[in-house]
């Protein structure tokens, strides 16, 4: 293997684009690899339309060799983060390279090289960019496509990071559910117990009230996670973000809020798995792409959803009270999903130590089926 990397910054609008073709190649024999749209991965990288950068500092990479580009990385330092933890920790993202460990080698050199001279002591990812965003490497489940936002990887990805000396900070799963048997006695007993319960009331989001139920469902979230690792709380243009985000993806129905004597304690967002309508399109909208989409958003039932807020107050706990709240507003989402003929889903991301919640998940039914795994080390 030859040496001959060179490695340089991403600046300007042509090397962006570079940045964002590399995958095309990479993953070109992968019928599993869902290509993003660029409009949307070009708006994910602009500081004057992702409100991550308003906290962070970041700096994407390429590596070429004799003029071919063969990797890439992004090096953020989230000062939201630093804030919170203390813990001289920055991170890395978008990692994507051919199956050379030289070229490894020099990405993560360069990441690592610009973490530290703004007094990182550690590295950590993938994170594009933060833990809100698509996060950890695909080390289980290459068989099957991401689902929106969610990671994809080739299978000598992790082998090539471990070798450059990193080691697991933390597993995350995703979950597969298939309700092709009905509602399990459990799950069907708490919903009906929430639904009659006089002091409890699961309604949909009211997008005429959309900041409104945007700060209840956020408010609920960083409450529910704060004691989660890594949790990193949303900031007001971060959930304005969310918001626009929503009202183009999902009806009010998606969304499920359990409220216990007026206040609301319990939330489940659900969103179209738009990647089963992307696949095909190779990135692009035009010139047919855009209508394409727009009858599945407009017309057509996903023939499956992602879940990928789910919380409950933490007050509510390990309490049989909050057991019936959480289940009760999945299940109100899952009604109207069914009625639909939607009868897949997907659970994501959830901690491997989140044991409370992977109880609940597979109490509805849910199997892991993907593993994403969040990667450490010292920088030297």
């Amino acid at each position: 293997m030859t040496t001959d990397i060179t490695i340089t910054p991403v600046h300007g609008k042509a090397a962006k684009r570079t940045f964002l073709d590399l995958p095309f190649t990479l993953y070109r024999d992968d019928p599993n690899w869902v290509a993003p749209l660029y409009i949307e991965r070009f708006e994910h990288l602009d500081p004057k339309k992702n409100p991550y950068f308003d906290h962070a500092d970041v700096e994407l990479f390429l590596a070429r060799r004799n003029g071919r580009t063969v990797g890439r990385i992004s090096a953020q330092v989230c000062r939201l983060r630093s804030e919170i933890y203390k813990d001289g920790v920055g991170q890395f993202g978008f990692l994507e390279a051919e199956d050379d460990p030289m070229i490894f080698k020099a990405l993560f050199a360069a990441a690592e090289g610009w973490l530290k001279a703004r007094g990182m002591s550690r590295i950590q990812g993938p994170f594009n960019f933060s833990i809100n965003d698509e996060m950890g490497l695909l080390i289980k489940g290459f068989d099957t496509p991401p689902s929106l936002f969610m990671g994809h990887a080739l299978p000598y990805y992790a082998p090539r990071v471990e070798e450059q000396g990193f080691v697991k900070a933390k597993d995350v799963f995703a979950y597969d559910y298939l309700d092709d048997a009905g509602m399990t006695r459990a799950m069907n007993l708490a919903h009906q117990k929430a639904m009659a319960a006089r002091n409890i009331r699961i309604r949909p989001l009211d997008k005429k009230n959309l900041a409104r139920d945007l700060d209840i469902i956020v408010s609920i979230l960083n409450d529910a996670w704060s004691e989660n690792w890594g949790f990193v709380p949303w900031t007001k243009d971060e959930i304005a973000a969310l918001g626009n985000n929503l009202k183009m993806l999902v009806t009010g129905e998606f969304i499920a809020i359990a409220e216990l004597n007026g206040e609301a304690a319990a939330m489940a967002v659900s969103l179209p798995n738009v990647n089963e309508w992307i696949r095909g399109l190779n990135g692009r909208l035009l010139p047919l792409g855009w209508a394409r989409l727009a009858w599945h958003l407009l017309a057509k039932p996903p023939s499956s959803i992602r879940m990928p807020l789910m919380g409950l107050r933490k007050v509510h706990h390990g309490t049989a009270l909050g057991a019936t709240l959480a289940l009760g507003a999945i299940g109100e989402v899952r009604k109207y999903h069914i009625a639909r003929g939607t009868k897949r889903g997907e659970f994501s991301w959830i901690l491997e130590d989140n044991m409370p919640m992977r109880r609940m998940i597979e109490i509805v039914g849910g199997r892991p089926y993907k593993t994403y795994r969040i990667y450490e080390k010292p920088i030297a």
